[in-house]
């Protein structure tokens, strides 16, 4: 007999009724013994039955006894049918578990079945306990399922089954009962109700409402305090940390973890933020990370952003609306340079904003982030709505440059939705006359008419069968006129400033090939006439076109480029070609045609046939006119330069010399984006982009901005810094002076210090010179002597050997340079090395006076004279030589000689820096400047080309670059060198005298100037002037060609201005001394331009040519770098930092100390350790504030660190204040500030802890960071979590048996800590800790370390500690 059926047969045997005993069941007694006696039987053969057989067998026969017990009539039977269930499960016969699931999944469970409804939940009630946490999660949710066959409204006979089911959830929710972690609780809660919707029976709300509210304590100390107004800075180079800015995908919302019950802000779809990022330059890269949008491959139907579209819809609403209130300040401006092009202040705001949203239009239609029928839609309704017309001109500009750079491959019906635009904003019966068509605005009045030819062209194609069904606007009619008559007319086109018909004939036939051909060979033969042509096409002619029309004059160029290179001819590019092709290359719209194609297919096609001509050309114009290069293409481009360097022939030692300037210019500006995902893959991937085997100046560059990025960034590198620390030595072993480890991060100096290359004896060098030299001297034949000194093994000690030559014969031998041509430009590096080591014993030994200036002059003729070294590889290698001590001042001592003493660099210098202008974009005629400074000034390569001119066929053409540019990247390591030997940092003061004007050409001299300050901190910190010498010498070179007030403050530039009546009253700190105004000054003028506050407190830059991606970025840096120049200590700083909040509160503007604690966050986070030290000083005091150790408040601490209810009721306000601070700094700090959060507790803040209050306000300062530590350093966060135990316990020693008031609140945190980050990776190291803790405390930490209920009853009371 299956189990089932002696189930059903014992339960039909008990619910059996006598006949007799039913008629005369009013006169019968039940005798209880018998009864008893046969409930025990029936128990019995029940609990034997189900032992014996297998489990499924049991389940049928439980469902069959639960179906019995609900078809019960009679109130005893059912009870009793109960009571044997809990019977069975007291005696362990059956779980508790599978009893409770086959209860509750009976179909017959529901209010109107009184006995097995009631009976069920009290069963629950008595037995849960033996539930695991687990279990008693599933029958919450199921309890919460079934509460749904309540009826809401209230109803009296359903009382029981109400109070039932109410007290099962009252004991689940209960946490004394710790049934269940009640992070479960409220998870199960929220998930089921989201937003407190669809709630269950009104009678379980009060229960439901209270453990949420619980919960609202733990979802406090996980929030950012005011985290939906902290804004970012767009920057490649500042992208660290991005996953505190990541989003929910498809939503805009924050990403949460857990489901709590957050704020509504902090729920909400964050527009405001999104559309911040959004206008800013350069975002979008920042844009698809924090909405995790992924670009696809054309063959895949991308996902559709809506609320993406929408915002866009939003800020192209915002721009019209700024529009109508302020106009068009750029309409006929007469403030233009020598291209036409207005001054920056003069156009606008707005122009600015609307070129921008084209580019974004562009990039996320194109992408199919947006959908451009849609956009087209909400654009219509929005604008009928607010009734916008003003603007309309560049609104159309913007959809033009979609519109004709996708209908070919798009259907009609995709546009039409533009028509609707037409007749809104086009309302006008009478025609427009045509516009002035010498002012660029022209191109945005004839936008409209424009898009109405490709939408009319496209609808009479062959491949679309709609129609437009409408006849042409009226009021463009006459635009049209002009434009065919354009079109049609034989006068010639000017490509000039003044005439922008030839844009309007691109922009209006883009898509008909037949005319555009006219107009687009005739730009294209005006820059490629010849060599002589000079003149490129000025940016606002550019600016003028279309993105198509863009488009195809790139692509004309390009094909030009490949087939003049592939026909070998061997000659150069036109000057304005080549200048032309540059400033395509800024738009970002371009990026797949411009930079991709630049470096992936032209830098390619040219190397293939060897055309050396045209490489160098474009080598020089990536290293002089570039910028905001995505890391992604500088890595590539790295890589590429290192495979020409190993195939071009070794006598070009133009070329060669071209290509490692560029890689050296590419190195010192790599910063932590390359060092990030994905591109470090690409760059471990391969090596051959960052080792050079045969220039140990390059693979010492690299790990010095590897150094700076390290100790500026704080990226995580103990996965891959020592392997390319590994592979650079290999290739060319080395070693670094004391003087430069100490500032190297410690995985670099630890690397080095324990491989230490040998290096010879300067006494050893001096004799293997002196055998060298008496071998030359000793040979006659040619070939032998050409053989022995050019052969591969042969000691790299030939430039020596003509140093010895010119010393003792006065001339070099021919010969000599037959030698040099054999050994080649690659193999020379290792001679000039061993060179500069041989100058500096030379130097050392000279005894001084003449013999000084002789070796001067003998330096300056192999550089000058026989042209056999040039001056920036020799600086090169003097600065990074591994020297110290004396023989660190003597190369120093000559790298000053070299440059100063002789009048041929730096009259070069002055020269080339009173002539010209870094404003390349600007000039129509830079390179005819250019051209006859280098015939003043002719630059030789080799001495091979001794008796040729600049022009001599010997030669590669020049038209960006020349020694004084060159020299910039080699001054940047020159002046570090100066900052980390103190010895020698004196005369740095004469070199930046006579050549520091150098920086107004440098592309990041801000961006320079923060590294230096920033990466040589404790250098400088008490050397205040030397950093005042290092920030005027490049404010000083950049004030000519910068408008007013584009950096500094007032008060710091009449600093750098002024002149100390003597050193030592510099040194003894008699100078200006910044106040807090000061600095309320300063971090306001931040808050006002990331704020967009008008008027801005910068003017207005050309970003696409500038330093910086955008205004905010900007801000930050010259901020920030105005800081480290002050002359007050770090720790004066940061106090003064923080004290324009904590301090300054009064005079902030009301509803703005949110944006003031961003921009206090971003400034602090971008400042070295040195300036955190007020930071962790004042968080230490506040901890150990008798406030915390003696709560004085009515106010419960959550109440007093709310910011809301704090500003409310008037709490005192430093708690909230000084948290806001804390959460801001962390949440913009960089990975390597922040991994210190757990060394910070452990050490300062962890021995101050004894009180609750403490441990609640160090949990609202980490709270926070949590998330971010588990995404970026998990092992943080892992050390972290230990530190919160420790604590814990420390805390519940010192209170010995005073109970804790806030315990569920401390437990709360620690179970998020489990459930969302660390899972049982600490389960094993926090178990001795909770065990030591008291009962009641181990009982609510219980299910983290899954203690057994004999475990926790084991009571071992912590002893009070005293205070």
């Amino acid at each position: 007999m299956t189990t089932e059926n002696e189930v059903s047969n014992l339960v039909s045997d008990l619910t059996k009724i006598n006949t007799v005993e039913e008629g005369f069941s009013p006169f019968l007694i039940l005798n209880q013994e018998e009864d008893t006696a046969r409930w025990e039987s029936l128990q019995s053969d029940l609990g034997a039955a189900i032992q014996r057989n297998p489990p499924e067998f049991v389940d049928l026969g439980l469902k069959q006894l639960a179906h019995a017990i609900s078809t019960q009539v009679v109130h005893t039977r059912a009870r009793k049918l109960f009571l044997l269930l809990e019977e069975l499960i007291k005696l362990g016969i059956v779980p508790a578990r599978k009893v409770f699931d086959i209860l509750l999944a009976n179909e017959k469970l529901s209010p109107h079945n009184e006995f097995y409804w009631n009976g069920t939940f009290r069963l629950i009630y008595k037995i849960i306990s033996d539930v695991d946490y687990k279990g008693v999660r599933e029958i919450m949710k199921v309890c919460l399922e079934k509460a749904h066959l309540l009826p809401n409204a209230y109803d009296p006979g359903l009382h029981l089954q109400v109070a039932a089911l109410q007290k099962v959830m009252e004991k689940i929710c209960d946490r004394k009962e710790c049934l269940l972690p009640a992070y479960f609780v409220v998870n199960e809660i929220e998930k089921m109700y989201p937003e407190n919707k669809n709630w269950p029976h009104w009678s379980l709300a009060p229960v439901l409402m209270n453990s949420i509210d619980s919960f609202r304590p733990l979802a406090q100390m996980l929030s950012v305090i005011g985290r939906p107004s902290l804004l970012p800075i767009i920057d490649h180079s500042l992208q660290v940390g991005q996953y505190a800015w990541k989003m929910e995908h498809g939503t805009m919302k924050f990403c949460l973890k857990g489901n709590l019950p957050y704020d509504k802000e902090y729920t909400a779809a964050q527009t405001n933020l999104i559309k911040y990022v959004l206008k800013q330059p350069y975002s979008r890269g920042t844009v698809l990370i924090m909405l995790d949008l992924q670009k696809q491959h054309k063959q895949r139907t991308q996902e559709r952003s809506q609320i993406l579209e929408q915002q866009m819809v939003e800020i192209l609403i915002e721009t019209m609306e700024e529009y109508e209130k302020n106009g068009a300040s750029h309409h006929g401006v007469s403030n233009v340079d020598e291209n036409g092009t207005p001054s920056q202040e003069e156009l606008g705001v707005t122009h600015w904003m609307w070129h921008h949203l084209s580019s974004q239009t562009i990039y996320f239609v194109l992408f199919q982030f947006a959908s451009f029928p849609h956009l087209v839609h909400s654009l219509h309704e929005k604008l009928m709505e607010k009734n916008l017309r003003k603007g309309r001109d560049h609104l159309m500009w913007v959809l033009l440059q979609f519109v004709s750079g996708s209908i070919q491959k798009n259907p009609l019906s995709e546009f039409l939705p533009v028509l609707k635009l037409f007749d809104f904003l086009y309302p006008e019966k009478e025609p427009f006359p045509v516009p002035d068509i010498s002012h660029a605005i022209c191109v945005h009045q004839m936008a409209a008419t424009c898009i109405w030819m490709h939408l009319a062209k496209k609808a009479v194609g062959p491949q679309d069968q709609t129609t437009l069904q409408r006849a042409f606007p009226n009021c463009l009619r006459l635009h049209y006129e002009f434009l065919l008559q354009q079109s049609q007319s034989s006068t010639s086109l000017n490509v000039s400033s003044n005439d922008y018909r030839l844009a309007l004939l691109c922009n209006a036939y883009s898509t008909t090939p037949d005319i555009l051909t006219r107009p687009m060979n005739i730009v294209l033969e005006t820059i490629q006439k010849s060599v002589v042509s000079s003149s490129p096409l000025a940016l606002p002619l550019l600016d003028s076109l279309t993105v198509h029309s863009k488009m195809s004059l790139i692509h004309g160029i390009v094909t030009g480029i490949i087939k003049s290179a592939t026909l070998k001819t061997n000659n150069p590019l036109p000057p304005a070609l080549v200048e032309t092709y540059s400033r395509l290359l800024v738009y970002v719209e371009l990026e797949l045609l411009g930079i991709k194609g630049f470096i992936g297919q032209l830098l390619p096609s040219v190397f293939k046939p060897q055309a050396w001509v045209i490489l160098h050309t474009l080598l020089e114009m990536f290293s002089y006119r570039l910028h905001h290069v995505l890391p992604q293409y500088r890595v590539q481009l790295l890589s590429h330069l290192h495979g020409l360097s190993e195939v071009v022939q070794s006598n070009q030692t133009q070329l060669n010399l071209c290509i490692e300037n560029a890689a050296l210019r590419l190195i010192m500006g790599l910063g932590s984006a390359e060092f990030q995902q994905p591109h470090l893959t690409r760059l471990l991937s391969d090596p051959k982009s960052f080792v050079w085997k045969e220039s140990e100046e390059l693979n010492r560059a690299f790990i010095l901005t590897l150094a700076r990025t390290i100790n500026i960034t704080g990226i995580d590198t103990s996965s891959w810094c020592g392997e390319i620390l590994r592979l650079i030595l290999q290739a060319t072993p080395h070693q670094w002076s004391p003087n430069t480890l100490t500032c190297f991060p410690p995985a670099i100096a630890e690397h080095f210090t324990q491989s230490k290359a040998t290096r010879e004896s300067k006494q050893q060098l001096k004799n293997a010179v002196d055998q060298e030299y008496s071998r030359w001297s000793g040979m006659n034949n040619e070939s032998e002597i050409v053989n022995h000194f050019a052969m591969p093994g042969t000691p790299p000690l030939f430039l020596c050997i003509v140093w010895r030559m010119l010393l003792e014969t006065e001339h070099v031998n021919p010969i000599a340079y037959t030698v040099l041509d054999k050994i080649g430009a690659r193999a020379l590096s290792s001679h000039i090395r061993y060179f500069c080591d041989f100058l500096v014993y030379e130097f050392a030994n000279s005894g001084g006076g003449q013999h000084v200036n002789k070796f001067v002059e003998i330096v300056n003729d192999i550089v000058w004279k026989y042209n056999i070294v040039t001056i920036d590889k020799l600086i090169l290698c003097l600065a990074l030589r591994p020297l110290e001590g004396n023989e660190a001042q003597v190369c120093f001592y000559i790298i000053q000689l070299l440059l100063l003493k002789p009048q041929e660099f730096r009259s070069r210098v002055q020269e080339f820096v009173k002539e010209h202008s870094p404003d390349h974009w600007r000039q129509n005629g830079w390179h005819d400047k250019h051209q006859a400074f280098l015939r003043k000034y002719p630059e030789k390569f080799g001495p091979d080309s001794m008796a040729d001119s600049m022009s001599g066929s010997g030669h590669l053409p020049v038209y960006f670059g020349n020694v004084c540019l060159r020299f910039l990247p080699v001054f940047d390591i020159v002046i570090h060198r100066y900052i980390e030997i103190p010895s020698v940092a004196k005369s740095l003061d004469s070199i930046l005298d006579h050549l520091g004007g150098l920086y107004k050409f440098h592309d990041r001299p801000i961006s320079y100037l923060y590294q230096s300050l920033h990466y040589y901190d404790k250098k400088l910190s008490d050397r205040l002037p030397l950093k005042r010498r290092i920030a005027s010498f490049i404010f000083q070179a950049l004030k000519d060609v910068r408008p007013k007030n584009w950096c500094f403050t007032e008060a710091f530039q009449q600093y750098l201005n002024s002149t100390p009546r003597s050193m030592q009253q510099q040194e003894e700190g008699q100078t200006w001394q910044p106040d807090l105004e000061h600095f309320v000054r300063l971090v306001g003028r931040l808050v006002e331009t990331i704020t967009n506050k008008s008027p801005c407190p910068f003017p207005q830059m050309d970003w696409r040519f500038n330093e910086f991606p955008n205004m905010g970025t900007h801000a930050l840096y010259v901020t920030v770098v105005e800081i480290l120049a002050l002359p007050i200590s770090p720790q004066i700083a940061g106090t003064a930092l923080i004290d324009t909040v904590l301090k300054g509160y009064p005079l902030i503007e009301y509803g703005s100390i949110y944006d003031w604690i961003n921009a206090l966050g971003l400034i602090l986070a971008a400042l070295p350790e040195s300036y955190w030290s007020p930071f962790y000083d004042r968080y230490d005091q506040m901890l150990d504030n008798p406030v915390l150790t003696h709560w004085p408040y009515k106010a419960n601490p959550f109440q007093v660190f709310n910011w809301k209810e704090a500003l409310h009721y008037h709490h005192d306000p430093q708690w909230v204040q000084f948290l806001a601070i804390c959460h801001s700094v962390w949440h913009h700090a960089t990975p390597g500030q922040i991994a210190l959060l757990p060394s910070f507790v452990a050490e300062k803040l962890k021995p101050l802890i004894k009180k609750e209050e403490q441990i609640l306000f160090l949990f609202h300062m980490i709270g926070p960071s949590l998330q971010r530590l588990h995404t970026e350093n998990v092992g943080a966060l892992v050390g972290l979590t230990l530190e919160l135990y420790a604590i814990l316990e420390q805390v519940d020693r010192y209170y010995g048996n005073t109970p804790l008031k806030h315990m569920d609140m401390i437990c709360d945190l620690l179970y998020h800590i489990k459930y969302m980050f660390t899972g049982d990776q600490v389960k094993t190291s926090i178990e001795p800790m909770i065990k030591k803790m008291r009962p009641v405390l181990r009982a609510r930490l219980r299910y983290i370390t899954h203690l057994s209920m004999e475990e926790i009853r084991y009571s071992n009371p912590p002893s009070a500690l005293t205070s």
